[in-house]
Parts: structure tokens; sequence; C-alpha cells
């Protein structure tokens, strides 16, 4: 688990430093403008095609059939299973791009309300460029299913790096020559070029692993219609969870002007310790949780080891990454975004913007292994009840908290954006209590022990603190952000690490003891 694990972060980790530069670069050209506003609400849309037809789903409905065939040695049937499954959703995806060109101007409405004249023209616009990049990031999703299921995760994480590289280079040739708004058409162009590469850079190891594949629409393969009966379910999970992201996106374009764009950039960080920790464990694990053999027993026995171990391993990662973004956000924050448009003053508002998003961080990454392991099991409808329940209450206490809230304690209207991040964390939790639960009855008693929290919470408190005290007393005001970042992120990373150690906490202990062995 734990090398499988370790490629897929370690692939998720260089696309998202790719995309942490990406994001500055960004930054430094847009800030918290109205054209930063507008290409960010307009990412919403093919997002969702992406997020609805891509990795989630197929990894769910696609990975968990054909890693069972692979492991059964049917490997001809894997092929036709896995070139059908790419015809379909080759078909569905070029269909619905076409569609959504067209239907572009109404769809805005839907994710920002709010948004107006030039800076609703701008959106429409850069939306119906970006929708055929879309199609080719859904494919590319069908490319990882196949090389993640012959445990090939490298590749499939990485590649990404590519889509990125391509925004930054168009953003650093073009972004002192154009002006915001007409520089966002620029970028959406280079974001269309950089997706097509995504999937072209995958395309020939997926096909050389698959086999046999080719274009086939025989969806009356057993194995095809279980994938199909199983896809609707995650189809709509996924899409559920989508709407939330959507809602609080409409709500945020209710708010002050940089609402959407703050969103955006506590997001990007939010979701790095996500990627790198929560969705590599799950990825790394699902295709070998759905190979599992045996009596019912031995397979929820051997289910449960695996569950748990692997959320003591998101967990020590997750649990300094909640203390780090309360203790040094600013910093953090800082480091990455404060360049040109974007001051100190914005680095401050997204800080606050990212606090709100630690309240559900650590239920976040630990419900998406409790998800994957019920997709192993074939059962993609529990996690679709508790998605539901989910956004429910995300829409119900991001409104309560996004707009009520901030005006009864009298603080501005801007102040409503950590508010949806605050409910969008509390509804997570709530999420993960009931996947936790559902599971339980089903293969047994599974989670975190609270022998295990009572040593890491501390452990990331006490060395955050420390951090956070040396750099502000001990550290002029003067120095740049990123070095002062630098030196409190590196002697939390050393205190955390060595006092895991010293307390002989198992993945501490491991990570730095294959260090010392590396080192003799």
């Amino acid at each position: 688990m734990k090398n499988h694990a370790l490629l897929v972060g370690l692939g998720i980790f260089l696309s998202r430093i790719a995309g942490l530069i990406r994001e500055r670069v960004f930054a430094h050209f847009f800030g918290n403008s109205d054209a930063g506003d507008a290409f960010k609400a307009a990412l919403k849309i093919p997002n969702f095609l992406q997020n609805l037809f891509g990795e989630g789903v197929l990894s769910a409905s696609f990975i968990p059939v054909y890693a069972q065939l692979l492991a059964k040695k049917h490997d001809e049937e894997a092929a036709k299973v896995a070139s059908v499954v790419g015809s379909l959703l080759f078909l569905m995806t070029s269909l619905l791009v076409l569609v959504g060109v067209f239907a572009t101007p109404f769809l805005i409405d839907l994710i920002a309300p709010g948004f107006a004249g030039e800076k609703r023209d701008l959106t429409i616009r850069i939306v119906q460029i970006l929708f055929p990049g879309t199609g080719f990031l859904v494919m590319s999703a069908w490319c990882l299913g196949i090389l993640n299921s012959h445990r090939k995760f490298f590749l499939s994480y990485v590649a990404p790096v590519i889509w990125n590289v391509a925004i930054i280079a168009t953003l650093v040739m073009w972004g002192s020559r154009q002006g915001q708004f007409e520089l966002a058409i620029t970028v959406s162009w280079g974001l269309v070029a950089g997706s097509f590469l995504q999937f072209v850079v995958q395309l020939p190891s997926a096909l050389r692993l698959g086999r046999k594949i080719f274009p086939s629409l025989d969806w009356k393969m057993t194995p095809v219609k279980t994938i199909l009966k199983n896809f609707t379910p995650v189809v709509v999970s996924r899409g559920v969870v989508q709407v939330s992201a959507y809602i609080d996106n409409m709500l945020a374009s209710l708010l002050p002007t940089g609402a959407v764009s703050s969103l955006a950039y506590a997001q990007t960080l939010y979701l790095l310790p996500v990627s790198l920790f929560g969705m590599s464990v799950s990825a790394a694990e699902l295709p070998a949780m759905s190979q599992a053999t045996g009596t019912e027993h031995e397979i929820h026995a051997y289910l449960k080891d695996r569950l748990n171990r692997g959320l003591e391993q998101i967990a020590f990662f997750i649990i300094p990454s909640v203390v780090g973004f309360v203790l040094l956000g600013d910093l953090i924050v800082g480091a990455v975004f404060q360049t040109g448009e974007f001051n100190k003053d914005n680095t401050h508002f997204v800080w606050m913007v990212l606090a709100g998003y630690t309240v559900g961080l650590l239920a976040s990454t630990l419900g998406r292994l409790y998800s994957s392991t019920f997709y192993s099991l074939k059962d993609t409808k529990t996690p679709l009840q508790f998605a539901i329940v989910r956004v429910i209450f995300a829409t119900l206490l991001g409104a309560l908290f996004g707009f009520y809230v901030p005006k009864a304690l009298g603080l501005e209207a801007q102040w409503g954006t950590p508010g949806l991040t605050i409910a969008a964390g509390i509804a997570g939790w709530l999420e993960f209590y009931f996947l936790r639960q559902a599971l339980n009855k089903k293969i047994g008693h599974t989670g975190l022990s609270l022998k295990y929290q009572v040593k890491v919470w501390p452990l990331a408190i006490v060395s955050a603190g420390c951090g956070a005290l040396v750099v502000r007393f001990g550290l002029s005001e003067h120095l740049h952000v990123i070095a002062r970042a630098a030196v409190a992120l590196v002697i939390y990373g050393v205190l955390y690490f060595s006092l895991g150690y010293a307390l002989k906490v198992e993945q501490a202990h491991a990570l730095l003891q294959k260090v010392l062995r590396r080192l003799k």
C-alpha cells in the first residue's frame, strides 16, 4: 500500500506544485479582479463535466470491475470492457460538450447570478472556449482508470503537470502584453491546449497496457452492464457534490467582488493535502480492495485492516495540515499568492477563508477512503445517499453563515465568504459520520482511534506553534514572506517528525527509519 500510495502522492505532489505556481502567476496578473472572478467562475461549468464523468466516477464504477477481471487473468475480456467504456465515454462527452457550448448563456445564470454586463459576457465567452478541453480531460481519466488498474500510478497523476505548464506558459508569454479581459480569453485557449496534451501523454501507455483496445459499443457484456449499473449512482453522487460547489460559487457571486476568487485561491491550498494524502491513499487502495478474494468474512477482515491502516496514514499528514493552515495560514497564503495585484490585505482575507475550510479537512479526506471501500464492495448507492445529506446541510448552513451570521455580528458582507467554507466543513463531518456508521454495520468496527489522535494533535499544535513563535518574534517583518514561510514550515516539519519518532508514532518512525537507512 505504502509504495503505491507514495507513487500516487509523488505524482499528485508534482502536479499540485505546478498548480500552486500556476495560481501564483494567475494571482500576479489578475488579483481579486472582475476578470479573475469571471475566469474562476467560468471554470466551474466545464469542471462539472470533468468531475461528473472523470476520475472519481470511473474510479468508483470502472476500476473495481476492470481490476477484478485482471486479477482473474481475464485479460481479453478486460480489454473489451475498456474498449466499450472508452467508446461510450467519448460519445457521451462529445455530445455534452456540443450542447454545453450552445447552452452556456443559460448556464451562467445558474452559477453566477450576481455577474452582469461585461463581466457576465466575459464569463460566457470563457466557458464556450473551455468546453472542448473538458472532453480531453474526461478521456484522460479513462486512461487513468486503465493505468491505475495495472498499478501504474505515477504517470496518470503527474500528467496534469503538463496542463499546468501550458497555462503558466500562456500567462507568462501574454500577461504583460494584454489587458485582464483579453488575457482571460488567451489563457482559456492555453488551458484547452494543456487538456489535449494531458490526454495525449497518457494514451500510448494506456493502449499498451490494455492491449487489444479498439472502438466498440457492445454494452450488453455482463461486466459492462455492472459498470453502467454502478455508473449512474456514482454520477448522481458526484453531481450532488458538484451542485454543492456550485451553490457555494453562486452564493459567493452575490457577495462583494473578490469573493469568488478568494474562494478559489483558498480551495487551491485546501485541495493540496486532500489530493496528496486523501486521494493518494484512496486511489492506491481501491484496486487492491477490489481484488480481494475469499469468504465474506475474510474479505471484510481484509478490508477492515486496510481501511484502518489507511485512515492512520491519512490522518498523520492531514492533522498537521489543519493545524498549519490555522496557525501559519497567513505565511502559506502569502508565500504562494502575494505578488503583483495580490496584496497583503488579500493574503489575510484568503487566510480566513482557508481557515474556514480546515473545519472539514479531516472529514473530507477520511471520507474518501470510506467511499472507496464501499466502491470496492460494488456499493455505489450508500455514498450517494450521504452525499445528498451533505449537500442539503451545506446549502442551508451556507446561506445562514454566508449572509445572516455576518449581518447579525455586525461584520462586513465580505466575511460571508469564510462562512461558506465553515458551513461546507460542518456538512462534511455529517457525511463522514454517516459513511462510517454504515460501513461499520457492513464489515465491523472501523475508525481512527482516540489513542492515535491524542498523540498526533498535540504533536502538530506544539510543532506549528514553535514555528509561528520563531517567525513572529524572531524574524523581521521586512523579510520576504516566502523566506519567513520557509523558516516556519521547516521548523514545523522537523519538530513534528522528530517528536513523532520519539513518541513512536508508526508513520513517523517508519519514514525516518527509511531516511536514516538511505543516509548510511
